[in-house]
Parts: C-alpha cells; sequence; structure tokens
C-alpha cells in the first residue's frame, strides 16, 4: 500500500457508534503534537487492521505489531530538516517521511538546519540541532 506524504499522523482507534452517526476519536498527542489542530478540517483515511489474523495461526501480538508503519528515524541519527512550522510551546516543527514530525527545541520557521534525532516516539520524534543554516 502507497501512503500519501501528505500524511500528517496515524494512530489506531475504535469505530463508536454515537445515535445516527459514528465518531473516531484522535488521541491528544496528535493535537498536542502540532500535527493537528482542534477545529480544522482533514480527509480521513480508514485501513483494514485485521486484527484477528495472528490469533488464527498462532503469531504473538508482536510479530503482528510488525506489520505497523515504523518511525522514519533512530536515536543519533543526524537530519538535515526545514522548519516548517512552530509547536504549541514554541518549538520548532519539521515533517520527514510520511508526514512524521519531528520537534526541533530553539529552532524558527524557515530555518534549514542539521540535527541529531534524541528522542523517537511512534508518532513524533525530537531533535537537538548540532548545526546552522546548511
Amino acid at each position: 500500500m502507497e501512503i500519501s506524504d501528505k500524511l500528517l499522523c496515524l494512530f489506531s482507534a475504535e469505530v463508536r457508534s454515537d445515535g445516527d452517526s459514528y465518531t473516531v476519536e484522535i488521541p491528544r498527542r496528535e493535537v498536542e503534537t502540532g500535527s493537528i489542530e482542534a477545529g480544522e478540517t482533514y480527509r480521513v483515511a480508514l485501513i483494514s487492521r485485521e486484527a484477528n489474523s495472528g490469533a488464527s495461526t498462532g503469531e504473538s501480538a508482536s510479530a503482528t505489531d510488525a506489520d505497523e508503519p515504523q518511525p522514519p528515524v533512530e536515536i543519533g541519527e543526524l537530519r538535515y530538516v526545514e522548519i516548517e512550522d512552530i509547536g504549541k510551546q514554541g518549538d520548532g516543527i519539521a515533517r520527514v517521511e510520511r508526514g512524521y514530525v519531528i520537534i526541533v527545541p530553539d529552532a524558527d520557521v524557515g530555518e534549514r538546519v542539521k540535527i541529531e534525532i534524541t528522542e523517537v516516539k511512534s508518532n513524533f520524534a525530537v531533535g537537538e540541532v548540532i548545526e546552522d543554516e546548511f
């Protein structure tokens, strides 16, 4: 499956019945990390998870987790990024493959910097500037 470069976030959520409609809740971390903003309109795609596929074949839960997209960065990795946005806490925001967010403290919009990845989470990473303006 091809994933758009415009992907802002990826998470698993339950579809809940809500009277005459259905609801998919967006995790708070997706808004807090600056990937998306409350009150804005977004296109939504739903991808089949096939939750029981591993259970019938005897596979462990970790084997099915391998199918989940992994962060495109690793701790210690060096990257050249352009700061595209400023997060709610004033940190720079860069986006790399599949819209994956890298938070860069002490960086401003438009700056192009070399960073070292210092922390990696499933939906964002933190990078420290090691060289200004490349």
